[in-house]
């Protein structure tokens, strides 16, 4: 189960993990042990006696007692001898009574005698001293499972914040590794949820566990046993109501299970609500949509009311259900044990509860330790609640982490020397996961240093292209090489350090200039970051309009600079890289005219002894091929220069017609 591959993690802090057990018994002991300070009050001090006085008061009648015992069971036996057959079985049942009756009396004298001698060193003789004394015990008591508990709180806390530290690093190292179309079905959004909200919760669950979970049962345990001290079979007959309660519980953890995931999964819609909003802020306020923003967010936070409620009756219902059985519990006591001191019995209904009369000093300690076991035993519904949230949580998060990426890293990778002198594509094609196909056996090569245009409609496979040849994806068929290595064969950090991409949506960091053109090369020293910005025309609007220059914060997706500016500081990046590929992908989409002949100056320059790969409309661009590859239906429908293209290739012409219009 999920939740138990969390456990592992927690489990890593061993030695934590023995002192939240270790303390939960201290907390435990002592929680019975203040419970027990009742008996000596109720039955020594307000009976005007000393803890000395009371032992030896004790001892002598319990000798008197055993006594008596043995006097009773001689009668019975002489009794049996003379009795007819049936009657002598009674008599029988009566003496082994007895018998059991006067070991018990033997077994407590033998304990008062070895108490007797610390009792007298240790306790005072005084009545009024006695009390001070117990309640002494009491706030000793009270105060060192005070500490206990605060040393086992701070251990869980631990525990659980290192395995949250732990889960979303295994998280996120994963999330990183997914395949790109991931991102699309899941949404950022959706993983940013289970990073956050999920986690939270499974880490809930595990300090629940290792807290409450772990104490409160003891604490249960200790009063049970005192309870059951008292009086074992009357323990037993009133826990008949168990079986009820153990069904009810287990119809409400798996609704409360289920309902849990449905709320994380409204909690990730209202995330992905946020992100498109946010992200998009310019559009909303552009359109004036504000209104309907709000309306598709009030939906969404209607919906995961709705949820929450529903889950909070079903929280309400597992606490209630605890309090009412451990009222009923206690009820069934006070019942049973009443009716045993009141009509001095021991047995109900003619099972034998006793082997002797309790006295009511021993059925209020009873029912003394069944409230003191009440409480953890209501702490435990919420606990059962935070659990079950916990484990419908962790299989959530794992859905990701257990996720297999397509893309795999080879076992013993191949290289190639670089530069290459050429990539080949053998028949590759490809088509998405629930979607139409891309590529058709697309047969291609590119040498090195040679600079080829990507061109045609939209759709048609011109990035997909590129994605497969940045190992983005794997094709179902066919295979691209780099010289004689299959790219699969390689390993992706060896293939992609060869490779420097532009997108058309430029990507920037929360981070400053210097640090976005650093991005991907963490060891350039400033002057070569202050290089690659001057190749890409970026060092002059940097120092002049940035306030800092190059160490001017970005902000959120570079917000402060325009779409020429964010571009012009990708391609920085790019040229920073020294990659032996470069592939622009509408690069230079967003820069403005004055600008684009120097862009493609720096291009023309830095292109020179490197493979580029540019999907492009624009005629500037196009203008820097060395050949043009037309693509339709994932086919490559031509090949050529321009000069070529243009008298034979109707759709390359009808582009170019298009581009003249547009120019």
């Amino acid at each position: 189960m999920e939740f138990g591959r969390v456990l592992l993690i927690a489990t890593r802090r061993r030695w934590s993990i023995v002192g939240i057990i270790l303390t939960s018994i201290f907390v435990a002991v002592l929680w019975g042990a203040n419970i027990g300070t009742l008996y000596p009050l109720v039955e020594v001090v307000f009976k005007g006696d000393s803890l000395p006085a009371y032992v030896d008061k004790k001892i002598e009648s319990t000798d008197a007692e055993i006594a008596k015992y043995a006097q009773d069971i001689h009668r019975l036996n002489i009794e049996v001898a003379a009795a007819l057959p049936d009657n002598a079985h009674r008599l029988r049942l009566t003496v082994q009574s007895t018998e059991a009756a006067q070991k018990a009396a033997v077994k407590s004298a033998d304990t008062l005698r070895w108490v007797q001698p610390y009792i007298h060193r240790f306790c005072p003789d005084g009545v009024y001293e006695t009390l001070l004394f117990i309640v002494a015990l009491l706030i000793g008591g009270t105060a060192i499972k005070l500490v206990a508990l605060t040393a086992n709180l701070l251990l869980v806390q631990y525990v659980t914040e290192k395995t949250a530290v732990d889960l979303r690093a295994l998280f996120f190292r994963k999330a990183l590794h997914l395949d790109l179309d991931c991102f699309g079905d899941n949404g950022s959004a959706a993983l940013t949820s289970r990073l956050t909200n999920d986690v939270a919760q499974v880490v809930g669950g595990i300090s629940v566990l290792l807290g409450r979970l772990v104490r409160e049962p003891l604490k249960m345990a200790v009063c049970v046993a005192g309870s059951m001290y008292y009086c074992w079979r009357l323990f037993l007959l009133i826990m008949v109501i168990m079986p009820i309660v153990a069904i009810t519980t287990h119809i409400l953890s798996r609704s409360i299970r289920r309902l849990s995931r449905k709320v994380m999964e409204e909690m990730s819609q209202l995330y992905g609500l946020l992100n498109d909003a946010f992200a998009g802020i310019r559009v909303v306020k552009a359109f004036n949509t504000q209104g309907f923003e709000r309306a598709r967010f009030n939906r969404g936070s209607q919906a995961y009311y709705k949820k929450s409620m529903k889950l909070a009756l079903y929280n309400t219902l597992a606490r209630g259900t605890s309090e009412l059985v451990g009222i009923t519990v206690v009820g069934l006591a006070i019942l049973a044990g009443g009716y045993l001191v009141v009509n001095e019995k021991t047995d109900l209904f003619g099972l034998p509860m006793t082997n002797r009369p309790l006295s009511v000093n021993e059925v209020l300690m009873f029912f003394a330790f069944l409230i003191g076991a009440s409480d953890p035993a209501r702490k435990l519904a919420d606990v059962w609640s935070s659990l079950q949230r916990g484990i419908a949580a962790s299989s959530r998060v794992f859905e990701i982490i257990d996720q297999e990426p397509r893309v795999r890293e080879p076992e013993q990778p191949l290289t190639t020397s670089r530069p290459h002198s050429r990539i080949r594509f053998e028949k590759v094609s490809f088509q998405y996961p629930s979607g139409p196909q891309v590529l058709r056996e697309i047969d291609l090569t590119i040498r090195h240093g040679e600079t080829l245009a990507l061109v045609g409609p939209n759709g048609c496979g011109k990035s997909t292209l590129i994605s497969l040849l940045c190992r983005f994806d794997e094709p179902q068929s066919g295979s691209i090489y780099l010289d004689d290595v299959p790219i699969d064969q390689m390993g992706t950090r060896d293939l992609r350090k060869r490779i420097a991409l532009v997108t058309q949506r430029t990507t920037l960091f929360d981070d400053t200039i210097a640090g976005n053109i650093r991005y991907g090369s963490p060891g350039a020293d400033d002057h070569a970051v202050v290089r690659a910005a001057k190749m890409a025309f970026a060092d002059d609007f940097i120092r002049r309009k940035m306030p800092n220059g190059y160490q001017t914060l970005l902000g959120s997706a570079g917000m402060r600079l325009s779409g020429g500016q964010m571009q012009r500081i990708a391609l920085a990046r790019a040229f920073l890289r020294n990659p032996d590929i470069l592939i622009l992908d509408e690069a230079t989409s967003q820069i403005d005219l004055e600008s684009e002949h120097l862009i493609h100056e720096a291009l023309g320059k830095f292109l020179v002894d490197r493979t580029g790969i540019m999907i492009t409309h624009r005629a500037s661009s196009i203008a820097l091929a060395d050949r043009i590859l037309v693509i339709e239906n994932g086919q490559v429908a031509d090949s050529g220069r321009h000069s070529e293209l243009i008298g034979r290739n109707s759709f390359y012409q009808s582009l170019c017609g298009d581009m003249k219009m547009t120019a």
